[in-house]
């Protein structure tokens, strides 16, 4: 968290920046927000929206509305004239407000509130701006076999465009990551709220991801050895903190690692999808997804979420049913008038 929230080594902030409030009452601490200005977001949409984000609060209507009142005229100053969230810090970090889907635990990275955060947030004056769906597939308790329409489909789609798959090759670990770069700019650039990442964003978190990346769950689609699609699938490690009760650090990493060497991890998050635009529709996302499929479950990894998906993109969506997986979890990002 300590990198995340500094402005000198989170790389976010070479073209944002971020006011971080705290709500005091009788001495006590009840309540937080982050206002965030992020300049790239707004070169990107033409637009003036400023953002709140890392919301906490007790039950307090009161609270929140100081809260959101800072964060708005914080923004305002800075002549914005929408308040957007939360997103903590993008809609590249965690984002969306827990709306539906409240009696399961978040898995990694995906934010988790009580219901309340609703109402507080709806009775401030926020609207709905979008949802954002989140899928679930197979089973915890014993591996689901891969549907077979999408094996058969797979195979053909294999035959016909000579599309190939292989995992991630951490011996060029710095390579993979700079040809993922250039795709995953080019593969989200028309979606809704979508802000290009970096270079030294994406490296920050390739860093971060590197301990923990299981090479065969993050295949790469290649079509006469150029990369045109790529999956990024993470065990889920809040399996492991969420048994974390003293907050420290050293002793969790250990357990995480050593999960990871005995499989002892059963659930999985798929992060990210992406194909260049010449190559959507073409059957290599279900090519991505039977690849991850196969490989969670030779890792002892039976369940998986997938997301988010944005409610209005009908391409992901189709493709997650057609694969059995089914919407559990509804995010929702908010706006309001400044």
């Amino acid at each position: 968290m300590d990198a995340l929230l500094s402005r000198a080594r989170n790389p976010f902030f070479e073209h944002a920046e971020a006011e971080y409030f705290l709500a005091e009452q009788a001495g006590e601490v009840v309540g937080r927000v982050a206002a965030i200005s992020n300049r790239l977001h707004n070169e990107t949409h033409g637009d003036r929206v400023g953002f709140f984000g890392f919301f906490e609060c007790t039950d307090d209507q009161a609270v929140a509305d100081v809260l959101l009142t800072a964060a708005a005229d914080w923004c305002r100053e800075r002549r914005h004239d929408l308040l957007r969230g939360p997103a903590s810090f993008s809609v590249n970090d965690e984002c969306g407000l827990l709306v539906d889907g409240f009696e399961t635990p978040p898995t990694l990275m995906m934010p988790y509130n009580p219901r309340y955060y609703v109402r507080l947030l709806e009775t401030s004056g926020f609207v709905k701006a979008k949802d954002l769906w989140v899928y679930q597939g197979g089973s915890e308790q014993a591996y689901v076999p891969v549907p077979e329409r999408l094996a058969r489909g797979t195979e053909l789609i294999r035959q016909r465009l000579g599309i190939t798959i292989r995992p991630l090759d951490l011996r060029d670990f710095d390579g993979e990551v700079e040809r993922i770069k250039a795709l995953y700019n080019a593969a989200w650039e028309r979606n809704w709220g979508f802000v290009p990442m970096t270079d030294r964003e994406i490296d920050h978190l390739a860093e971060q991801f590197r301990p923990v990346v299981i090479p065969e769950l993050v295949p790469i689609a290649e079509k006469d050895g150029r990369m045109i699609g790529f999956g990024i699938t993470l065990p889920d490690l809040n399996v492991v903190f969420r048994g974390n009760r003293s907050g420290r650090i050293f002793p969790v990493i250990l357990k995480v690692l050593w999960a990871l060497k005995m499989k002892k991890i059963r659930r999985a998050r798929i992060l990210l999808l992406g194909i260049l635009p010449e190559y959507r529709g073409r059957g290599v996302d279900a090519m991505l997804y039977h690849w991850i499929w196969t490989k969670s479950g030779e890792r002892q990894i039976y369940w998986g979420e997938a997301g988010w998906i944005l409610e209005d993109n009908p391409a992901m969506n189709a493709g997650l049913e057609k694969m059995t997986f089914r919407v559990y979890k509804t995010y929702r990002l908010y706006d309001r008038p400044i």
